[in-house]
């Protein structure tokens, strides 16, 4: 029963998700809205949410400009801050989808891939283990690299469609 209320809850979250997604590019591309992007994390998951429900004249930039490419933003095992985690997670929570009918989506770089140089942290790990008689645990300290972020970042580069309105530089 309670794997069933489980499974329930996560329809309805993803559900709410893929909603919230819609009326997000609804509301950005409407009004009058030319041209739009809708960026950051948004924790969307295509192994559980599906594809980014892309309304029509949208398009995802790493999709678009790096087919082929997993583009992950959340890497347990790329982020040396986050490596050596318990669970290997690897997902684009991250993204820019775009509505630039006067621009180009010229390119799209991932970003604080790199370690601050100098600065670290100490993580420690409490371990816990039962045998038949007694109980264990051991702690253990770990000196991590710091990052920017635990996401990487995206920096995305648009220019003006020839013969449109769009400003130029």
């Amino acid at each position: 029963m309670e794997e069933i209320a489980k499974t329930v809850m996560m329809n309805k979250i993803i559900n709410e998700r893929v909603a919230q997604a819609k009326e997000s590019l609804m509301l950005l591309g409407g009004r009058g809205s030319r041209n739009a992007i809708f960026c950051g994390d948004m924790n969307w998951d295509d192994k559980i949410d599906g594809a980014f429900p892309l309304s029509e004249g949208w398009v995802d930039a790493w999709a678009e400009l790096k087919p082929g490419e997993d583009g992950w933003t959340y890497d347990t095992e790329a982020n040396a801050m986050l490596s050596k985690a318990s669970k290997k997670l690897q997902l684009r929570l991250d993204r820019f989808v775009c509505k630039l009918p006067d621009f180009k989506v010229q390119g799209i770089e991932m970003v604080g891939r790199e370690p601050i140089p100098g600065v670290s942290c100490v993580k420690v790990d409490v371990i816990r283990w039962k045998s038949k008689k007694k109980a264990y645990w051991m702690r253990r300290e770990r000196t991590k690299p710091v990052l920017p972020s635990n996401h990487f970042g995206l920096v995305l580069t648009i220019t003006p469609q020839p013969g449109s309105c769009a400003p130029s530089e």
